[in-house]
Parts: C-alpha cells; structure tokens; sequence
C-alpha cells in the first residue's frame, strides 16, 4: 500500500466515532476533509447509521481509500476536465487521479463500497462511484469550492450538482441556436460591411448570449428580479448591445459609419464604450431593466462603478431587497488577473456600506492578453484565483458547449440568491481574430492561431447535435439565418439615410429632471443656500449634545460641551460648518452618504460623525434630528482610493438626489483613484452623457508633513477643467464651506464637485464664521479683503486661495501693513472673471499685483491663473521655486521656505 495511506491501519471505531462527536460539536474543531467527510451525510439517526455502516465494513482501509479518491475528484476534478474548447495541456506536477494513487485497483472495480453514499448513489461498486465522480467533476464544467470553510455551504453546492442534469425543452433548445446564430451572424455581417473596422468580436464565445437571455429569464420569472446592472469591456460588447440589450442595429452602423453628433456639447466615445440603458421584454413576457455601464479602456476600472450603482439602487429604490437587482461583471482573463482595482472591489462586496447582495461573475476567458500567453500574464493557474479570496466557487466552462454554460448560469443564481456571495464563471473560449480585427496574431501565437483557423464554432457545434437529435431540420436552420440576415440589412440601409449620430444617454429615467448645463450664466448664477437662525440652533442643539444616559470618553465630551459653547457665543469652526450644512439637508429631506477611509472620525480627529460610546456603541446624532429627516450613511472604508472613489462616483451616478461624498485621508492619495478622475469624473459628461454630482473633498495645505503629507495635486484637477465640466472650490471660511455643500443640492443640475479642505485651519481661531454667516449668506466664489478700511490707501493687491492666506493675514497684522489687500479665489473652476476684473478696478491706486502660493512654481493654481487672466493682468508671482517633489520633508526647511514667500509678499 502507498506508504500516505498506512495511517488507516492506525483507524479503529473508537477514533473515528470521537471525531464524529467532535464534529457534531463544532465542524471547524477538527481537519477539514473529514468535516467534508461527516458533513457528506445528512444528519439524524439515520445517516448515523451510514457512519456506522462505513465503520463496521470488513474492509475499512478500502472504504477510507474510497472516500479519499471522493475527495480528490471533489478538490482536484476541475484539473481533469473537457472544459477547454482548443487546447488539452494538462499541468504535469498535478497528482492523478488515477486509481494506483490511491492504493486502489481494477480489480475493486466491482466492489461495492458504503461510501457511495456520500455523493448520493448508495452502496454501489467503484466502477459507478468513479463513473459519477467522472460526470459531476470533469465533464464540460468543472468546479472548485473545497477551499471553502463552511461545510454547510460545501454540501449545499455538491447536492446542486448531484442532483439530475437539467433538461432542456425543444424550444429551449431552438432558442439557444437562435442566440448562437445571431452571435456569429451579426458578427460576420460587420466584417463583411465595415471591412478592417475594429468591432472586438465575440467570436470564440458566443454562447456568452444565450447565457445572458437564460440569466434574466431565469431570475426573473425564479427570484421576481426586475434590474441588471451590467459592467464589461470590449470584447462582445457590440454584440451583446444588440443582439440582448437590443439596441436599434441601425445606431450601430451609423456608429460604424462614423457619423457627426446633432447635439454639439457632446465628444462622444467609440462605439465599444458606449453605455445603454433598456426596458425589455423576457421570452415570458416579464419587463426587465438592464442597464449597460459605460466603460473606458481601463477594463476593470467599471467594476466598482457597477456595484455603486447597484447598491444606491438598492438603498433608494429597491428598499433593500437584493433580489430584485443584480450586478454583472463580465471580465476578460488578463483583465480580471492583471488588474488590482479586482481586489479592491471584491473587498468591499461583504462591507456593510457597500455590499450588493453578491455579483454575478462572468469571464470571457480569450486564453490570452492581447499578445500576452496566460505564462507571460500571472503567475497563479488560473485568471479566477482571486475568487479564493472570498472563498467563492469558481465554475470552469466549455464555452463551446452552450447547454453545459446554461446550467453554470442557473448555479450561479441560486448560488447568489442564497448567500447573497459573489460567483465566478470561467468561461473557457478562444478569440477568433487578434485583439481586434485589424491585428495579425499569428505574428506572437502562430501555434495558437493555427490551431483555432480550423476550430467549428460553438453554433456549428449545436447546430449539428440539434439536426442529429431531429430538434431542428436543414429548412429550419436555412430560415432562421434568412430571418436575421433581412433584419440586418434593412437596419443597414435605414443607417445610410439618417443623417446625425445621436448619443444614447445612460439611465435616462433616474435623471429625467435634471437638466445637463454648460453656459456660464447658468453654472455661475447664485444659488439661494439660506437657512433660517432658528433652525440652525435647534439642528445645533440635536447633533452636538451627548445622551446623558450613555458614557462616553473624556475627550470626546470635551469637544462636544466646547461645540454647544460656541453655539452660545454664534460661533463655528470649520467641522461645526460641516456638519450643520449635513444637519440642514437631512432636515429639508435629503439624503447623504459620505465614505471615505477614517470619515466617521476624521483624519485629523475633527468630524466625529459617528461617535461611541465607553461599550463602544455607535451613534450617529445627524440621524436624530426630527422624524421626517433624511438619513446619512457614515461609512470609515477600507485602505483603497481607486476602488472606494469609483463606487462612490457609481452611486452617485444613478442617485441625483443624493449628497454624495467620498474623502481622501489626505488629498494627496486622491491620485490613488486618478484613474476615476481621469475617465469618469472629469470627462463622463462629454463622453458618455454622464451627469454626476459626487464630491471629493482633498485635505490639502502645507504644514511642514513632507511630500505626501501637503499637495492634493490642485494643477492636476485643473488641467482636466472645460466646457464647465467640474467645479473646483478651495475655500477658506466655514461658512463658505457650509454654503457650498448646500448649493451643491440647491442647484438644478448637477457636476462634480472638487473641494481642496483644510488640516491646520481647523484649529485656527481665525477660521471661525458667525450663525449668521451660515444662515444669511451664499456661496462666495471671490472673497474680497473684509479688513481694508480705506480702498485708496492699497497700492498692492495679492491673489491667494487657501490657507496661505491666514499666514499672510498674521504677517500683514505683525507689520502693520496698511497697504495690501488680500484678495481669495474660493472657486478656482469655473472662474468668475468678470468679479476679479471688477475687484481689481475698484483698487485704483494699485501698483503691483502678485499671485502668492505656497507650492512650487511648476504646481498649485499659477499656471491655470496665468493661462486664464495673464492676458489682462499684469501678475507677479511668489511662490517656492520649481520642484519635482511638493514639498520638503524636514520641518525647518519648510519653515524657511514658508517665510521667504511671506518676506517676499510684503518686502
């Protein structure tokens, strides 16, 4: 006997009847095969007796060889499947599974074995156990979960497979040919009509459609869902737009044909990027909701968008029900292994601020990255292994073999339905071309390529069984390809006499009130943000008084009784503004979600949104102010920039209604989700006809805490600003603050808001605004000098926004310069120009005019201020020299630095 087995010889009935005791106590207390082995059976009495059967048998070495072949075929049967439609490599350090491995031979064949029981056959012989084993693990699906640790979710997924293979009708059947043909037809059609076009076909796994078709119809007609939220790139996706989302085809050739846009204030995007939202019909007559994300060329980057907007459905819409949405993530191979922005989002699908009920995963496994062999493009075996973060099964599929994807997809849902988890498809395919039609592969994967010229495709395949099975005939097939093929061409010519391309908006029905504005006069109106005395003071009383009942800790009430003090007195700091500005929107009725990592706190211990108890209960006082408020979520979010921002910026793009926040620790990490910035935030509008209203709120300000402690990166968010796509705010008072955070909810339309906020002003007693400011004021974009009494006395006037402005108000004060005026831009996108021109009139006497700011040269606001008024403002600039660090990292080199700026500004 193989020398790993001889420990059986040690087994007697008393050891294994202690484990099974010990299991029914706790299954994790004992090694997990035998939890896998006990929890095999049901329990009860009678399934005891099944254990005692397999105890008592004459042969109980055999029986536990038996049940270790069991196990291997459960733990290592996906390595041994048909599930790869093109290449049959095996790895050759995977151990077996044949029968010698396992101290077993053909001689016990025939032998009945109790263990049979365990994969729900009975007392049977060998022979069957392996030929079940065989079916169930390595067939065209194969399945890895025996890394999971809940037995009870183990038996639920081996009693889904052993039970009888799904059957499909007739008509299903005809269905399935119907979607694969239209898959390759419409596919074929393009190549034919738009020669040399990139159109990242589908081609090598088309039964990606009728999985899709299956998917819906199942869950709704099953589970009563009525919206999908799908994310995915290239690859197929023109296919999947008409050929399921039904989108016109006619729009998809006037896209191929490279038509103009009618509305002008729209770029638009390549037609593979192009999102879709569609009410449509299931093959049951039930309406459903699929809605497409639009997504850039960072393929993954639309994971975290796709799981904020399911999530702010299900908060706003759905009333936290699960059930009735459903995200989609359709992957290709080298994206899904390649990319961490993966890791980032399968993190968050468990949080309680963010999960969604689990996400349905599908992979378009290509078996390659453009150029790049699976060898060349990760290191783990397979592109799915971060599912085993998550402790998700992954289902490997023949994508060849439609009937085998179908019931991977019927898993999949019930999978999710029922743990509420994520669930991997690994659908193993090919593609057909190169990267997209125009590439020659040949020239990196000859071998491949050779191998896949003369593969059949996954319709010719079905086609052929369903003729031989007598499902469908020559005439049937020859009339179904005539039926498309007609559709196909009268949208080719309805393309040919529409004159405009017309860019489809992206759910369209969430923002049907909200106006998308570009015109200076609208984006720069003022906006009435006032709030009445009374009010603010009873909202003061609610968030800033403690329960009396609860104990919390010293310090935490110090801040609290020092907040109602300087209510006493009218009095804010900067997060006293803050939170009254969240404290007035809830009373008027809206909703906030503010996420970020360390926002219930705050970075630097101002905020405390969220406060705890000494039993550390927590408590959110912005949530008790009256009954018919609006609700905040304050959610502390995991160590991620990329993956936070872009389910912030999703659940902000289906909630306009939604004060919606995210914060970076410091700002300086906002270059962390630059990626969001770049593609969705900044340019979603123009592209995409995307409207937004997420706020990023950037700690930013230099305070001698080194390079990635000081510079939010202001010049880089400037450089993304035109045609008013953002607005970007670095203000300085709290009452300014406060009135911003409401103007943004007050306006009629919405746009990204970027706010560059302070650290060391928080704590200023400078910084302080009055009750009355907060209640009678508006937002101001230019803040004129409050403390010059005689205009004609200036002879300077120096420019500034942010902070550097109270160092220059000390140091003006400590020399007792009567001569300067301190002038600061609040809102530096877009710029109210016509205000400076008429701030700078009004000093007459002015002499010189600077522009002072604490960043090097080469950053901060001084090459957008020069590019946007040097043409009609002769200005000086005092700022540090050019560096390609923001800042230093010692402490008095900053001072240093921050004085000669200071000396500059007024010698």
């Amino acid at each position: 006997m193989n020398d790993r087995y001889s420990f059986l010889n040690a087994i007697h009935f008393k050891d294994i009847e202690f484990l099974y005791n010990k299991y029914k106590e706790n299954p994790n207390s004992i090694e997990s095969s035998w939890s896998a082995f006990f929890h095999g059976f049901d329990f009860g009495k009678e399934n005891y007796k099944n254990i005692q059967n397999v105890i008592e048998s004459k042969d109980i070495q055999k029986e536990f060889l038996v049940y270790d072949l069991i196990h291997a075929y459960r733990k290592r049967g996906h390595f041994f499947t048909n599930t790869n439609p093109i290449l049959q490599n095996r790895k050759k350090h995977i151990h077996s599974l044949d029968l010698m491995n396992f101290g077993l031979s053909e001689k016990e064949l025939d032998t009945y074995f109790n263990v049979g029981k365990l994969i729900g056959i009975g007392k049977t012989s060998l022979r069957n156990i392996i030929h079940h084993l065989k079916k169930i693990y390595c067939g065209s699906i194969g399945i890895e979960y025996m890394y999971i640790s809940d037995p009870e979710k183990i038996h639920w997924i081996e009693k889904w497979f052993f039970k009888e293979k799904l059957q499909f009708s007739t008509e299903e059947k005809k269905f399935f040919l119907k979607k694969l043909n239209e898959a390759v037809t419409f596919e074929n059609f393009i190549h034919t009509k738009f020669v040399g076009q990139k159109r990242f076909s589908i081609e090598g796994n088309e039964s990606t459609l009728p999985a899709l078709e299956e998917m819906i119809e199942y869950t709704s007609d099953r589970y009563l869902t009525e919206e999908f939220i799908i994310g995915m790139s290239h690859r197929g996706r023109l296919n999947i737009l008409s050929n399921f989302f039904e989108k016109n085809y006619s729009q998809i050739f006037i896209e191929f044909q490279g038509k103009e846009y009618k509305e002008k204030n729209f770029s638009g995007d390549v037609k593979y990027h192009l999102g879709f939202s569609k009410k449509r019909k299931t093959r049951k007559g039930k309406y459903i909701k699929l809605n497409l994300v639009p997504n850039p060329s960072h393929l993954e980057s639309v994971d975290a968008i796709v799981e904020g907007i399911t999530r702010a459905k299900i908060d706003i819409t759905y009333n936290q029900n699960t059930n009735k949405i459903i995200p989609i993530l359709i992957h290709g191979d080298a994206a899904l292994s390649g990319q961490g922005i993966v890791y980032e989002v399968l993190q968050l699908s468990q949080l309680k601020g963010y999960k969604t009920g689990g996400t349905i995963h599908i992979v378009i496994n290509n078996q390659i990255g453009f150029t790049t062999n699976p060898s060349e493009g990760r290191s783990s075996m397979y592109c799915t292994d971060i599912a085993k973060i998550l402790m998700s099964p992954v289902l490997h599929v023949n994508a060849d073999d439609v009937e085998s994807v179908i019931r991977a997809i019927y898993f999949a849902v019930d999978f999710r339905m029922r743990y509420q988890e994520d669930i991997f498809i690994d659908l193993l395919g090919y593609r057909k071309y190169g990267h997209n039609e125009g590439d020659e592969p040949r020239f990196t994967q000859p071998s491949l390529y050779k191998v896949i010229s003369k593969h059949t495709n996954s319709y010719e395949l079905y086609k052929t069984k369903l003729e031989k099975d007598k499902i469908v005939s020559h005439n049937d097939i020859k009339n179904m390809k005539k039926e498309y093929e007609n559709i196909l061409n009268v949208k080719y010519h309805e393309a040919n006499h529409i004159k405009w391309n017309v860019l489809n908006s992206f759910l369209e029905e969430e923002w049907k009130d909200i106006p998308i504005v570009f015109n200076n006069e609208e984006i720069l109106k003022e906006v009435d943000t006032r709030f009445s005395i009374e009010k603010i003071i009873k909202i003061s009383h609610k968030i800033f008084s403690l329960p009396k009942e609860k104990k919390f800790f010293r310090k935490t009430e110090f801040i609290f009784r020092k907040r109602l003090e300087m209510i006493k007195k009218e009095l804010v700091d900067w997060s006293m503004a803050e939170l009254l500005a969240y404290g007035s929107l809830l009373y008027e009725g809206y909703h906030i979600r503010l996420s970020g990592e360390d926002v219930a706190r705050g970075t630097f211990s101002q905020r405390h949104a969220v406060i705890k108890t000494e039993k550390e209960e927590e408590i959110i006082l912005l949530n008790q102010i009256c009954e018919k408020q609006g609700k905040i979520q304050v959610l502390n979010s995991p160590l991620s920039e990329y993956g936070v921002l872009g389910f912030d910026y999703g659940y902000a793009m289906c909630s306009p209604h939604v004060l919606t926040l995210w914060e970076a620790q410091f700002g300086d990490f906002g270059n962390g989700g630059q990626i969001i910035i770049d593609q969705y935030i900044s340019s979603g509008e123009k592209k995409w006809k995307i409207r937004n209203g997420i706020v990023l709120l950037l700690p930013h300000g230099y305070e001698g805490q080194g390079p990635e402690h000081s510079s939010a990166r202001i010049e880089r968010y400037l450089q993304l600003c035109a045609n008013n796509n953002l607005f970007v705010v670095n203000c300085t008072t709290p009452s300014n603050f406060y009135h911003l955070i409401r103007r943004q909810m007050k306006l009629k339309f919405r746009k990204p808001l970027i706010v560059f906020t302070p650290k060391s002003l928080l704590r200023n007693t400078k910084c302080l605004s009055t009750i009355k400011d907060l209640s009678t004021g508006i937002f101001q974009e230019i803040l004129d000098d409050p403390y010059v009494k005689k205009v004609n006395k200036i002879t300077k006037l120096i420019f500034c926004s942010g902070k550097i402005y109270y160092e220059l108000l000390n140091k003006r004060e400590y020399i007792q310069d009567e001569k300067t005026a301190l002038i600061r831009i609040e809102q530096i996108y877009p710029l109210k120009m016509d205000e400076i021109k008429k701030l700078i009139d009004k000093y007459e006497n002015k002499k010189e005019i600077f522009w002072v700011q604490e960043e090097p040269e080469n950053m901060g606001l001084w090459s957008f201020i020069l590019n946007k008024l040097g043409g009609i403002i002769s200005f000086k600039l005092i700022a540090p020299s050019e560096s390609s660090s923001p800042s230093t990292g010692s402490y008095p080199d900053f001072l240093k630095i921050q004085n000669k700026i200071l000396k500059k500004a007024f010698f």
